[in-house]
């Protein structure tokens, strides 16, 4: 009896270890070594007396976030008088434009 607990053990210790490594491998993407799906965010850059309202597309990677892509939705004067205002409709936009992105991709 003793003799089939032996080769037993060493098989399921075996399939674990080939599943637990089929696991790690199938969280990394391909390309970049991404380990999350992408998505898109709203952000705010503040450059030269601009605030710029920006969408990008970010991941998580092995060393942290990840910046795919990067679109400008508007550029507002920090000098406007209604920059308040501009700035409510740009986040809008962006948020718009997110969601369009988020439909269209697959």
């Amino acid at each position: 009896m003793r003799v089939l607990i032996l080769p037993t053990v060493v098989i399921v210790v075996a399939a674990l270890v080939y599943v637990l490594v089929i696991l790690i491998r199938g969280a990394v993407r391909p390309g970049g070594g991404a380990v999350e799906p992408p998505r898109w965010e709203t952000h705010t850059a503040m450059e030269d007396g601009w605030t710029l309202v920006i969408i990008r597309q970010m991941t998580r990677g092995k060393d942290g976030p990840v910046e795919l892509s990067r679109q400008t939705v508007r550029a507002i004067p920090d000098d406007d008088p209604h920059w308040d205002e501009r700035y409510r409709e740009a986040m809008l936009e962006a948020r718009s434009r997110i969601t369009t992105l988020e439909l269209e991709s697959p």
